[in-house]
């Protein structure tokens, strides 16, 4: 790799290095270029993932996290808001499996997902091994770029399922090996009868670990009792530094219309560059990538500073889809730095609302989960609470942000030689951002900066 590595970009993502993959077979190459790219493919088996259908998981994501959006939107005018799509379908994808009946009917219609458990499953864990994927091949391009005295931060992407559940508790086999198989999610047994309170503790202690200690106490205190029988947890971390970093030295206080009205002074970034930018009726789009190119940070920035409402109700699966692959453009970007540590949010009254009302065994004696274990038990479940909370903070270097969700079970490109002037965006007002996987379009992050303070 050596005596070739000058003539190979290797910032390429998992999709186009499945494409090189195709190239190997061409008869015309030389021999070194070709023992070269056998090298590279043989570097990343994973690349066959960029042909899986992430349709299913991505369109779910999406929906759900815009209706769950527009409802923390409603109830928490003007403030900061964060939510990750991505971990609260992970969760409660692994509730669907274990739901039956009408519940299984109300929940696939809720949460916008496919009748069949294995195309779910299987396009989650294909969304789940491309981000795997997109980390790995962040750590190739940065040793390759490092040695040529690039960039040599990686992308920090780690996320996990696990199960708890009450000991000697009978869940069905299928459904545990659903979990484990197909999304990633052994079975832990913990004592919540005689131990309730040290059982969340533990919950809660894993859920720390897995995401760098970013999230801490997911679970409230008395969110667990004597009445709970399984606990369905994702936890994920992301650690991504930019494409291209912005330059400390341009960091300068300038005024940011704090929830559209009052002007503040906050440390905005300055960066000019290619990025992916679209002018749309009533908004601007921008596009950060993130080192590899496979994650993007998205701005939505309304035209006036009290637009960010008007915004957030016209933002489609659709649109979020579109804005996975905008057109370059030289961007002169003003970019507010952020950080935003959440508290836990209890999601439960926010899924009725949608129309996920059996689940939550409203009316009693509703609840369908026949598929997680019998019915017949004496003691049937239903979700009991769904828990979330999020992390996020925004600078020079890139983005960190990290999420679980927790649902409770009850019983009972380079710049030309003359370069066009660039277009300025100035993120001066509340604005709309995600952060997404480009191939997919799936939203990993989806939130609200009204006062970046």
């Amino acid at each position: 790799m050596k005596n070739v590595a000058p003539h190979l970009n290797l910032s390429l993502s998992p999709k186009k290095l499945a494409q090189w993959r195709v190239v190997l077979i061409a008869p015309s190459l030389s021999p070194m270029l070709k023992r070269s790219l056998i090298v590279l493919a043989a570097l990343f088996p994973f690349c066959a993932f960029a042909a899986a259908d992430f349709a299913p998981a991505t369109t779910a994501t999406n929906k759900l996290g815009l209706e769950l959006f527009r409802q923390l939107a409603a109830i928490k005018p003007g403030e900061n808001l964060l939510l990750s799509p991505y971990s609260i379908q992970s969760a409660l994808a692994m509730t669907y499996a274990g739901a039956d009946g009408d519940t299984r009917t109300e929940m696939a219609r809720v949460l916008h997902f496919p009748p069949d458990d294995a195309t779910l499953a299987k396009s989650f864990g294909a969304l789940r091994d491309a981000l795997d994927a997109t980390a790995k091949a962040s750590v190739a391009n940065a040793a390759q770029s490092q040695r040529y005295g690039g960039n040599s931060d990686v992308i920090e992407w780690h996320a996990a399922n696990r199960l708890y559940g009450q000991q000697g508790y009978q869940f069905r086999e299928p459904f545990l090996a659903l979990a484990r198989d197909g999304y990633g999610a052994p079975l832990e047994q913990v004592d919540f009868i005689t131990a309730a309170e040290p059982a969340r503790l533990k919950i809660n202690a894993w859920v720390e670990d897995q995401t760098r200690h970013k999230i801490v106490d997911l679970i409230p205190p008395n969110g667990l009792d004597a009445s709970s029988r399984l606990v369905l947890v994702n936890a994920l971390y992301l650690k991504a530094p930019w494409q291209k970093a912005f330059d400390t030295h341009m960091t300068a206080p300038h005024p940011f219309q704090t929830r559209g009205t009052d002007s503040v002074n906050v440390p905005t970034m300055r960066q000019t560059r290619q990025l992916g930018y679209a002018k749309r009726d009533g908004y601007t789009a921008v596009t950060l990538p993130y080192f590899g190119g496979d994650l993007q940070f998205l701005i939505l920035l309304p035209d006036t500073p009290n637009g960010v409402a008007a915004l957030a109700a016209k933002v489609t699966p659709s649109l979020l889809h579109d804005c996975a692959n905008l057109n370059p453009e030289l961007v002169s970007l003003f970019l507010p730095k952020f950080r935003q540590q959440g508290s836990t949010m209890a999601l439960g009254t926010m899924l009725q609302a949608l129309g996920m009302k059996t689940a939550f065994d409203r009316p009693p004696g509703s609840a369908n989960f026949d598929r997680m274990a019998p019915r017949g038990s004496g003691e049937p479940l239903h979700i009991s609470e769904v828990y979330h909370q999020t992390f996020i903070a925004l600078d020079e270097i890139g983005t960190e942000a990290a999420a679980a969700t927790a649902v409770g079970m009850a019983g009972g490109a380079g710049r030309p030689n003359n370069p066009p002037k660039p277009v300025e965006v100035h993120v001066d007002h509340p604005f709309l951002f995600a952060i997404q996987h480009c191939e997919s379009g799936a939203c990993l992050f989806l939130g609200r900066v009204t006062d970046p303070r």
